[in-house]
């Protein structure tokens, strides 16, 4: 019986818990339903469980033969801050909560991959299931870093994954370098004198520098970084004042920055700060910014991805997996992991959906078993009986 063949007969079983696990969304840092469902399923499964890691995250230790390789294998399970639009029996039953970016299937996937390992037990060594609240821009992998997740459960390589819509059921996109992009939310906060709007000469308008640093942080991508390195800057939100006939003391821009680089980032940051406080200086007012990096670029080892896009062609055959997808501007918090231990990210096709992130977004229950098999593959073939 085939890896998938086998997977597939808890089908039914996986569908209801991601359907359940959809009904019941939970924010970032606050998943602790969900976290007690998985540790339930893991011990029901004779898994090992560690709980409360990095706040409420879990890991499973499933360990078989002789062998002390270990492999990590990494699910985010927490939901965003949007009310569904969705006509389903399973829809959200918590208002302003929905699983929109498919958490709730990544989650079933690894539990799937458990199952299965934990049934089977066909390779020799050390697996690390690595549930993780928090990766929508709450710290959720710095978290569990921080409460010593590798020093506790040590990895020779870990595996991530996620949905895409677009892209066919049964097919997966990887590439090796970087995939996705690191991402920084900043604040600039413009100090300058107030004054009765009819008398604008009175004051230091923070308002209108505000407005003038807006246009000019669009120079920072187009002329202080190289045009080979992709990256973005947009200003996205430019507040000030509260009365149509005062100008406020101060006014705010914040925005996000992507990048493939801690390098760029690093310049993107000083090209902020200095464009910021010139333009303010030349109208009279000051300027301080606040950057924070929320996402570190995602970078795939190539040993790892190699091992990653062979897994997938075991399953599916060679035609169905994109060894070159395009690498995207969007953010994965999975990044932090990656740079402490060599590791890969795939995407796994969700078939036609609207995008993620979406009140009308949906995760495909024909994709369980594809991601499932995926994890529970690169386990079988990186840690193969026999080795040491």
């Amino acid at each position: 019986m085939s890896l998938l063949d086998a997977i597939r007969r808890y089908h039914p079983e996986l569908t209801a818990i991601r359907q359940d696990l959809h009904a019941h969304p939970e924010l970032g840092m606050t998943e602790h339903r969900t976290a007690a469902l998985v540790a339930e399923k893991l011990e029901s499964w004779g898994i090992e469980v560690h709980r409360g890691v990095g706040g409420t995250g879990v890991v499973g230790v499933l360990r078989a033969g002789r062998g002390n390789r270990a492999i990590g294998l990494r699910a985010d399970m927490d939901a965003l801050p949007l009310e569904e639009l969705n006509d389903v029996p399973y829809r959200s039953t918590a208002p302003g909560r929905m699983h929109a970016c498919g958490h709730d299937g990544h989650t079933t996937m690894l539990l799937g991959a458990a199952r299965h390992l934990a049934e089977t037990k066909n390779f020799d060594g050390i697996v690390h299931f690595i549930f993780q609240p928090g990766e929508e821009g709450c710290g959720g992998a710095l978290a569990m870093l921080e409460d010593g997740l590798f020093e506790r459960f040590p990895c020779d390589a870990i595996y991530g994954m996620h949905n895409r819509p677009g892209m066919p059921i049964g097919e997966y996109g990887i590439r090796p370098g970087p995939t996705a992009a690191g991402g920084a939310f900043f604040d600039i906060t413009v100090t300058g004198k107030g004054s009765h709007g009819a008398r604008p000469e009175a004051s230091i308008d923070p308002v209108l520098t505000a407005c003038h640093i807006a246009t000019a942080l669009q120079s920072i991508v187009s002329r202080t970084v190289n045009p080979r390195d992709p990256a973005v800057v947009s200003v996205t939100k430019v507040q000030g004042g509260e009365a149509y006939n005062v100008i406020p003391e101060t006014a705010t821009i914040a925005g996000t920055a992507r990048f493939f680089s801690r390098e760029v980032a690093g310049q993107i940051e000083a090209g902020l700060a200095r464009m910021a406080e010139g333009v303010a200086a030349g109208f009279g007012a000051t300027a301080r910014l606040d950057w924070r990096l929320i996402f570190a670029p995602t970078v795939n080892d190539p040993e790892q991805t190699e091992a990653y896009a062979a897994a997938a062609a075991a399953l599916v055959g060679e035609a169905k997996v994109a060894r070159d997808k395009p690498p995207g501007m969007g953010s994965e918090d999975f990044s932090f992991m990656m740079e402490k231990v060599p590791g890969a990210y795939i995407h796994v096709g969700n078939g036609d959906s609207a995008s993620v992130h979406n009140p009308r977004y949906q995760f495909n229950d024909a994709a369980i078993p594809y991601g499932a098999a995926l994890y529970a593959q690169v386990v079988e073939q990186g840690l193969k009986r026999g080795d040491r």
